[in-house]
């Protein structure tokens, strides 16, 4: 029973994450069911089988919040269904260990890209609005879902990043439109895995678990997402994608780090992070400042003007002005 609410919890909370930030909802419960002995098909087929559910609502709770672009969900949702099918069934028969390090490193790149930008120059407007193009969504997609399927996790932290670094949509409706694709991830991934392993090893009541904590979650995250300042959210799904990567990092063969290094190098990212999630919210105040004074000036002066209108001796006045300014000039001698 403690396990079943412990899952629950860990639900909650990795959708609580996942809906508002985008990402880490496989990352946080695939990491808990591998430490206690999960083999990793079977931990990826049992988040995938519970993501059907936590990301329908999650889906649903965005489109009520307005975060969602569903031409951006149909371009990179169908690829990214195609390529989870194929990622479940190649991981139900081969490990994706070493190609996990070279995927954190790209990861961690745009991670530090998008802390950078939200940071110290908040969203560029000029691109926003502007259609993200169907040869960028396709292979994003497509890629996305293999690495998910693949790593029990991956879909938010492929995707959103690389969208919120095209600067052509709000983080909100990013974070939104791949949180709704993915219910296609999660259908075609459970698919895969059900062709190529049939229910082996899957718990259907941890999978019960995960769904109910989930579920609960999602629209509280979506409702987040909407009021969260844009340029805070950015700041901290960057911070997110450098933090988790870093430890995927410091944790491989590659590196094989000891735990006084990581916990050091950990414990320097979540401080730096920290104060860039502080002074973004701190910007993000002065920019609503300067743009309610900029309008309280533009209302007051058309306010002045309907007011000068209306008065008849002010009329008066600058229908005389008109005509003198229109008079000839007197010729000389």
């Amino acid at each position: 029973m403690k396990t079943l609410v412990l899952l629950a919890l860990v639900g909650l909370g990795a959708q609580l994450v996942d809906g508002s930030l985008g990402m880490a909802y496989g990352a946080t419960s695939t990491t808990l069911l591998l430490a206690i002995g999960t083999n990793p098909a079977a931990a990826s087929a049992t988040i995938h089988l519970a993501e059907i559910g936590t990301t329908l609502t999650s889906g649903l709770s965005h489109w009520k919040f307005g975060n969602v672009d569903w031409k951006v969900v149909a371009k990179i949702g169908i690829p990214g269904a195609v390529g989870a099918f194929v990622g479940a069934t190649v991981l139900s028969n081969l490990s994706t260990e070493v190609a996990a390090p070279v995927m954190s490193l790209i990861l961690l790149s745009l991670g530090i890209y998008l802390l950078v930008r939200f940071t110290l120059r908040g969203i560029d407007r000029r691109n926003l609005g502007k259609p993200v193009r169907k040869r960028f969504l396709g292979p994003l997609g497509l890629v996305a879902g293999f690495v998910d399927a693949t790593g029990g996790g991956g879909w938010g932290p492929v995707g959103t990043p690389a969208l919120l670094a095209s600067g052509r949509m709000e983080p909100r409706k990013v974070i939104g439109s791949v949180s709704t694709a993915e219910f296609l991830v999660a259908l075609a991934a459970s698919l895969g895995f059900f062709f190529a392993l049939g229910s082996q090893g899957i718990d259907f009541t941890w999978v019960a678990a995960l769904l109910i904590g989930g579920s609960i979650a999602a629209p509280l995250a979506a409702w987040m997402v909407r009021h969260i300042p844009p340029r805070m959210l950015g700041s901290l799904v960057g911070g997110l994608i450098v933090l988790t990567n870093t430890r995927t990092l410091l944790r491989s063969d590659w590196i094989d780090a000891g735990d006084a290094t990581r916990y050091a190098a950990y414990a320097a990212i979540s401080v730096i992070w920290v104060l860039a999630v502080v002074h973004s919210f701190r910007q993000h105040r002065k920019d609503v400042a300067i743009e309610s004074a900029g309008a309280d000036a533009t209302e007051a002066i058309r306010t002045a003007g309907t007011e000068a209108v209306a008065d008849p001796n002010i009329a008066l006045e600058v229908s005389r002005d008109e005509q003198l300014a229109g008079r000839p000039s007197a010729p000389r001698d």
